[in-house]
């Protein structure tokens, strides 16, 4: 057996009123934590004259209590190592034991307290099954085979090794400034972002920026439009938020305009994903990005522009933002380093118009106080040294031969009754399926085969949901998208 060295010791309170001795108190206490399984079998327990500084007592009652212990069955003592938990209890000694004088039961109370209504309303995604794998074609996973480790490993060693009194100290909750000034330099290059370091904060990801943007911006009870179908994490940041939530069409220009207008014209903001959106893959046009910023404009509301993978682009040059062609400062521009690097890094950032940059300042300090900076010094030398750059050039290739063979393969596979869209940018496609098939019953089935097929239907909120599946190929191998798409097929036959 492996044996822990951990040295943890469960907390003993001991009453002096009591009518047991020390010894017995220290005995139950720590029979009772090994019994419950708070004590493991194998671990070790610190020494007597840890545990009498601890307790305020003498050594001579903590060692009774061992010896006690030690003669029960439920301690051993491994020469010059120390004393463990024995490595095997008897079942019969798997239960609660009565602490003799040294705690009553607390009654259980016949019902939980409630939760809060703004969780209630949440959808619960975590439980859906094609999300509990990383199979093939699994929504906003990169290609995690082709990440430069070893360069990235090193930097972040580097600067975890080398970090200094300030890295290792409270940070900024605008984030660290060199790569605030090194994203600055990225987005204004390939995003047409019109920006400064000083309007750049660093988040724990995307999803932790429209958490903090709908804090600032809207109020309980604030309407924002959002795109139908849509990111259904953004629905749930403004759910939290407790704000009203309002569908708006998309159609193969983008989101409607006057769909929204008509709706709720009252809106506070409107959350889009304009070049590329999220999850049918069309680019809102020129036309109705002018219309949406004009509306913006006049009505006072927020836009928050969720540019989550407009690097790959294939056929066409990246479109510009809409941040950079807003001449009124209603966007906030949101961004990630998850979906081209990898999402356990949990860095994202905002750019924010200047009024706001306090309140946000504020917002972020009552959140989490800052991001890490040791690890946001090895993204600023791993964007500001060329890495990033030619790593997404190289993924963008990659990603490319990834779309062209996935594509083949499901009209091979599919034929014309299930069209493909979305193909044109990204990393995913939306594959439609014909009616009389239900998309939750075939990524259902597909997940017990080990696909990760997410149903478009999920993605709807209001208008009557279309059926397709949303189909990640980020994270797939080129070998893998045959047997796969195979699979797949497998799923949609035994659904009819």
């Amino acid at each position: 057996m492996r044996h822990s060295n951990t040295g943890y010791s469960p907390p003993i309170s001991l009453n002096p009123r009591s009518r047991a001795p020390m010894y017995q108190q220290i005995c139950d206490w720590i029979r009772t934590a090994i019994c419950s399984g708070t004590l493991k079998p194998g671990q070790r327990l610190p020494s007597t004259r840890a545990y009498a500084t601890e307790l305020n007592t003498s050594r001579i009652t903590v060692l009774g209590a061992f010896e006690q212990l030690h003669a029960e069955g439920y301690l051993q003592t491994r020469v010059g190592s120390g004393t463990y938990v024995a490595d095997t209890i008897p079942d019969c000694c798997l239960r609660t034991v009565p602490r003799s004088g040294v705690a009553k039961k607390i009654a259980s109370p016949t019902t939980q307290p409630a939760i809060s209504k703004r969780v209630q309303q949440l959808n619960v995604v975590a439980r859906s099954p094609w999300l509990q794998t990383l199979g093939p074609f699994r929504l906003s996973l990169p290609s995690l085979d082709h990440l430069p480790l070893e360069s990235w490993s090193r930097l972040l060693a580097k600067h975890s090794r080398d970090s200094s009194r300030h890295l290792m100290a409270y940070g900024d909750a605008m984030g660290y400034l060199p790569l605030r000034e090194a994203i600055c330099e990225y987005i204004a290059t390939s995003r047409g972002v019109r920006c400064d370091p000083s309007r750049v904060m660093i988040v724990n990801g995307s999803q932790q920026a429209l958490e903090i943007a709908s804090r600032v911006l809207l109020d309980v009870g604030d309407s924002v439009w959002v795109e139908d179908p849509g990111y259904f994490g953004a629905r749930q940041a403004f759910l939290m938020a407790e704000t009203r939530v309002v569908p708006v069409r998309v159609d193969e220009s983008g989101l409607d305009v006057q769909d929204g207008i008509k709706k709720c014209p009252s809106a506070r903001a409107i959350y889009i994903t304009p070049s590329h959106q999220y999850p049918l893959g069309v680019s809102l046009t020129a036309t109705r990005r002018l219309e949406l910023l004009n509306w913006a404009a006049k009505a006072r509301a927020w836009v928050l522009e969720d540019d989550f993978d407009s690097e790959y682009r294939y056929g066409s040059r990246p479109l510009i933002s809409l941040q950079g062609i807003d001449v009124n400062d209603t966007v906030v521009y949101i961004g990630t380093f998850s979906k081209v690097l990898f999402p356990a890094l949990r860095i994202g950032y905002i750019v924010l118009p200047p009024p706001l940059v306090p309140a946000f300042i504020a917002a972020k300090d009552a959140t989490d106080i800052f991001s890490s900076t040791v690890v946001q010094a090895a993204l600023a030398e791993f964007v500001s040294t060329g890495q990033f750059a030619r790593h997404i050039r190289r993924m963008r290739t990659i990603y490319a031969e990834k779309r062209a063979v996935l594509t083949q393969s499901l009209d091979k596979h599919f034929g014309t009754d299930f069209p493909v869209i979305g193909e044109d940018a990204g990393v995913h496609l939306v594959m439609r399926l014909p009616g009389g098939i239900a998309d939750e019953r075939v990524a259902t089935e597909a997940a017990k085969l080990g696909i990760s097929a997410a149903p478009l239907s999920r993605h709807y909120h209001g208008a009557r949901a279309q059926q397709g599946l949303v189909l990640g190929f980020g994270g797939i191998s080129l070998h893998q998208i045959e047997p796969s798409v195979l699979k797949l097929k497998r799923a949609v036959q035994s659904s009819r």
